[in-house]
């Protein structure tokens, strides 16, 4: 089958010479939940960046589904977006803030705004439609903007550190919805964290990315069986994965030698 995303040879060098990420070869199949993983300044946003279309490479190739950019927004083919934080608008009741996509697809009135209960239902939030986000916790904040990107009914989601700045009882709590959400909405899902637990707990393949510059080290499949929850958390598989790729990450630091002992492990 055909790429979501394929990616072949792709780097960005910044107009100041910064080069943010070294050529990177990557492909994103259907239905995957697909993690990048590393620490700051790695080139994981960059890279998601990328895949949106939001910036252009210095070099190499990204297909999507085949073709160039135009190729998405079709049915079938279209991307929502998931910011680090929320970026709603404080003046907007929740309902207007995740029916402003279709406001400006130029949607009608009431198509759009059944789409965007539709979509505060699928995030547990139906009965908040006419608040405003200051009356929201961080954790529903997050929801509404995941909710946002889901009323375009996208096939494939980005989503950059998404529950970074939440609690560690919110973060699983929306680690839970969204592994249930990913598999309900046979969503595909590009994932960037920092965290090592929660990529073991949602991905099916992690790629592990190092700096200097942004490049993608080993990538991870993470074979555990779906839905998962506490048990798998406490579980001797999720600390082997964690350890793993602890390592990877810990190898990504210490040279080139280690980065090649990294990439073998994870073949």
């Amino acid at each position: 089958m055909e790429p979501v995303v394929a990616l072949t040879g792709v780097e960005k060098r910044y107009p100041n010479g910064t080069r943010a990420l070294a050529p990177v070869d990557l492909a994103i199949g259907q239905g995957e939940f697909l993690t990048l993983l590393g620490p700051s300044g790695c080139g994981k946003t960059t890279l998601l960046n990328l895949v949106a279309g939001l910036v252009a490479p210095s070099g190499g190739e990204l297909r999507w589904w085949g073709g160039d950019f135009a190729a998405t927004g079709g049915a079938g083919r279209r991307l929502g977006f998931v910011f680090q934080a929320p970026t709603l608008m404080p003046w907007a009741r929740v309902e207007a803030n995740v029916r402003l996509p279709l406001d400006l697809a130029g949607v009608p009135r009431v198509a759009a705004t059944e789409a965007a209960r539709g979509a505060l239902s699928q995030v547990g939030l139906a009965e908040v439609g006419r608040h405003f986000p200051r009356e929201l916790s961080g954790g529903m904040q997050m929801r509404v903007s995941i909710a946002r990107a889901l009323v375009t009914t996208p096939d494939l989601m980005l989503m950059d550190e998404p529950f970074g700045a939440l609690d560690e009882f919110t973060r699983q709590r929306l680690d839970d919805e969204l592994a249930a959400l990913w598999q309900a909405r046979g969503l595909t899902v590009v994932f960037v964290t920092h965290s090592i637990y929660e990529a073991v707990f949602l991905s099916t393949r992690v790629a592990v990315m190092g700096a200097g510059p942004g490049r993608v080290i080993a990538e991870v499949a993470i074979d555990e069986p779906f839905p998962r929850g506490d048990e798998f958390r406490v579980s001797t598989a999720f600390a082997r994965h964690c350890q793993r790729l602890s390592a990877m990450i810990a190898s990504a630091g210490a040279g080139t030698g280690a980065i090649g002992t990294a990439v073998s492990e994870a073949r």
